[in-house]
Formats: structure tokens, sequence, C-alpha cells
């Protein structure tokens, strides 16, 4: 199972967060971390996201949602588990 971590940009509305965690969730990604911070006129998360699906289908989506201003995929790595049975 892959894990990436995605960097989100989004205006500070109410039901934001709501509709990035449903997006998430509607696509069969599973949640592992997230932290958010608001900077200025701005807010923006990290999460990190574990999934055999392809992540591109995610951050596709995610940038199409109103309120999300950017949307970029930072890491992508191999959970320890598949890693260790490639070795």
């Amino acid at each position: 199972m892959s894990e990436h971590t995605l960097y989100i940009e989004m205006n500070p509305s109410p039901e934001v967060l709501e509709r990035v965690l449903r997006v998430t969730r509607h696509r069969g990604f599973t949640i592992r971390n997230m932290n958010m911070a608001y900077r200025g006129t701005q807010s923006q998360m990290a999460v990190t996201v574990s999934s055999e699906r392809p992540i591109d289908q995610l951050t596709r989506q995610l940038d199409k949602l109103f309120d999300v201003t950017d949307c970029r995929i930072e890491t992508a790595c191999e959970s320890a588990p598949a890693a260790a049975a490639n070795a």
C-alpha cells in the first residue's frame, strides 16, 4: 500500500475541511496523518494518505473543489511491509 503526503492550500471557509475529507474517503484513501494551520487569508493542510489507488485521481478531484487553491504531492513511498517483501 502506497503512502503519499499532500499539501493543500484552501480558503478558510467552514465547510472546506468537510469537503476535502469527504472526497478523500469517497476516492478510497485512508488518512494516516493530518495537520492544519491558518496563514493569513489561507488555510494550509498537510495530509498523509494511503491506498492502492492512484494518487493522481485524488489530487485532480481535490483541485476541482471550489475553495481549494492548490493541491500538490510532496512525497510518495511504499509502506514498510511492502518494501520489506521487495528486498
